[in-house]
């Protein structure tokens, strides 16, 4: 069973910034589409960002384009989420997630899962 850990997660105020972190202890994913989601209380679990791990391509939701960035270090096999400009309804459980099919936003294309570490952005 592949496991995803994520972290990094905390509170923070409106504004702040955020890193959050992901690594697959012993296991690449060197043919993967790395995806980071989020679900807030009450809400659907949605799409944030993406990144293909081999050319490092990425993708964005419209709602966080020019505040996150997505990226990883080969060296390090892990996958991160730079998170600026954070607003309150950025608030919400983030997950990493793996899968195969490329650069999807679509949650059930990803395989493997993290457990989710908590956002919170006060106002």
């Amino acid at each position: 069973q592949v496991q995803l850990v994520e972290s990094g997660g905390g509170l923070v105020q409106n504004g702040g910034s955020l890193r959050l972190s992901c690594v697959a202890p012993g296991r690449t994913f060197s043919s993967y589409t790395m995806g980071w989601f989020r679900q807030a209380p009450g809400k659907e679990r949605e799409f944030v960002a993406a990144i293909f791990w081999r050319g490092g391509i990425t993708r964005y939701a419209d709602s966080v384009k020019g505040r996150f960035t997505v990226s990883r270090d080969n060296a390090k096999n892990t996958v991160y989420l730079q998170m600026f400009s954070l607003k309150p309804e950025d608030t919400a459980v983030y997950y990493c997630a793996a899968g195969i099919k490329i650069m999807t936003s679509r949650a059930y294309d990803y395989n493997y899962w993290g457990q989710g570490t908590q956002v919170t952005v006060s106002s």
